[in-house]
């Protein structure tokens, strides 16, 4: 495994950590930790975003 897949794999898990706290119990841990949609905030969901999009990739490496 590569290390930009580990990169990607680690963010998808913060990624769906996040997404299970607001589900369960409505915290956003990213917005708790760097504020409600600051720049840093931002910058930390769209790594998850774009590290979801490689994880498709993932999906079809051997």
């Amino acid at each position: 495994m590569k290390v930009i897949d580990k990169i990607a794999l680690v963010l998808i898990i913060i990624g769906a950590i996040n997404w299970g706290l607001i589900g369960i119990f409505n915290f956003d841990l990213v917005a708790a930790i760097f504020g409600d949609m600051s720049i840093i905030s931002r910058i930390v969901y769209g790594l998850v975003g774009v590290s979801g999009l490689w994880g498709i990739k993932l999906l079809f490496d051997d």
